[in-house]
């Protein structure tokens, strides 16, 4: 073996082995039981060699040198980012979306891989495949994006050196056109309303363009009808079950167990200054929810110790609130019993916007009714407010009333 030059403490050492093959060490920092970090690096020539040591030298001078220790497999550190960090710090519809991301995709898809030897490509194949499998793109798109907040954290605590899912691109998204509700499908839409349970659900969709989670958790303490207003302070969210049949598994799925415990909070507060608004209610409105408070107040007496006196203004037969997936699968009957076009529940909302853009609403006061942000009112207010045809049409008359009126109509 070729004797080592003894260097300096904490510089690198390169010799040549009694292998044949060249060998590097460079002192990178402290382990976690307080020894020092020695990497090592083998090569067939002293040139690889320094080249690699230098490599090692500029990562570790730099701060982009992964941590010694355990070797996390893109799994194995997906799985503690979800449910021992991200579960900590943020909201439940946020957590409960990255958990299916990493449960039902990354992890069964590409989880095998190093998490220091994941590439961009690597993650590029893996959306393409779950295209090729059936997933929509912006499914696909969703997954880019938790991977990346998830090594965005490894890079953080120096488990990678780099996120390469910074790097990789994401799935295209085409933009999907939306078509608001023109007057006369609005029309049809409430007068088939008029006969459901909490047809003020709808009104409140379409005329005020409330989100879904905003209606949904509305409360009777929110809602001013002598002054004409309503504030929006919570959103509702979805619902979330455990088992309760003991130790008599009923072998169903935790949401269809006939002793379903619920485990998650019913609602949260808005948590954007901008989502906490107050709404100005039209006439009719007023005296719908009237209505709907009198119909409620009936409910409630034919409930009698049955009621679940939970105050808010859109509930079950028995006072409890509206799930999310059974107000989905009511507005898809609505559109059906009603004769319209079918379309998503968050038309509505597109709808509402395009009906103050027609009667022309100053932006200011779009932005309050619809809870947009300051910083990016503009954005939102391009993707929401449509050009109708009927604008279109007027737009066209004042140029032809401009252009040619004096001309007599000839």
């Amino acid at each position: 073996m070729v004797k080592r030059t003894r260097e300096p403490n904490g510089a690198a050492s390169i010799y040549k082995g009694a292998d044949g093959r060249w060998h590097g060490r460079v002192t990178v920092g402290i382990r976690p039981d307080g020894k020092p970090d020695r990497r090592h690096v083998g090569r067939k020539t002293k040139a690889e060699v320094v080249k690699a040591v230098r490599d090692i030298e500029r990562k570790r001078d730099s701060g982009n040198l992964s941590k010694p220790g355990e070797k996390w497999t893109l799994g194995s550190w997906l799985e503690h980012w979800v449910y021992e960090i991200a579960k900590k710090y943020v909201s439940e519809n946020t957590y409960a979306g990255y958990e299916v991301d990493v449960r039902v995709h990354l992890v069964p898809g590409i989880g095998a891989h190093r998490l220091d030897r994941l590439e961009p490509e690597h993650l590029e194949a893996f959306y393409a495949k779950m295209q090729r499998e059936g997933s929509k793109a912006g499914t696909a798109h969703h997954v880019h994006r938790t991977v990346r907040v998830a090594l965005a954290e490894a890079r953080r605590r120096g488990h990678v050196s780099r996120n390469v899912a910074e790097i990789a691109r994401a799935p295209r998204l085409e933009e999907e056109e939306v078509e608001p509700y023109t007057i006369e499908e609005v029309q049809s839409l409430l007068l088939e309303a008029s006969k459901l349970r909490n047809s003020a659900r709808w009104v409140v969709a379409l005329a005020l363009g409330l989100r879904q989670g905003e209606a949904l958790a509305l409360q009777w303490d929110d809602v001013d009808l002598d002054a004409g207003y309503l504030r929006i302070r919570r959103n509702r969210l979805r619902p979330r079950y455990q088992h309760g049949c003991g130790d008599e598994p009923c072998g169903r799925k935790p949401g269809y167990c006939p002793k379903r415990e619920q485990i998650r909070r019913e609602h949260k507060n808005t948590k954007s200054r901008s989502g906490r608004r107050t709404v100005g209610l039209p006439d009719p409105l007023i005296k719908l929810l009237r209505k709907h408070k009198e119909e409620q107040d009936r409910e409630r007496t034919e409930a009698g110790a049955d009621w679940e006196d939970k105050g808010y203004v859109f509930t079950s037969p028995t006072g409890g609130p509206l799930s999310p997936n059974t107000d989905y699968h009511v507005w898809k009957r609505l559109l059906r019993d009603a004769g319209v076009r079918d379309g998503r529940l968050h038309d509505a909302r597109h709808t509402a916007a395009t009906v103050l853009l027609v009667l022309g609403v100053p932006d200011v006061i779009v932005d309050a009714i619809m809870g947009w942000e300051p910083g990016g009112a503009a954005r939102m207010r391009a993707r929401y407010m449509h050009v109708t045809g009927l604008m279109l049409r007027k737009v066209a008359d004042q140029v032809g009333e401009k252009l040619w009126g004096s001309f007599g109509g000839e």
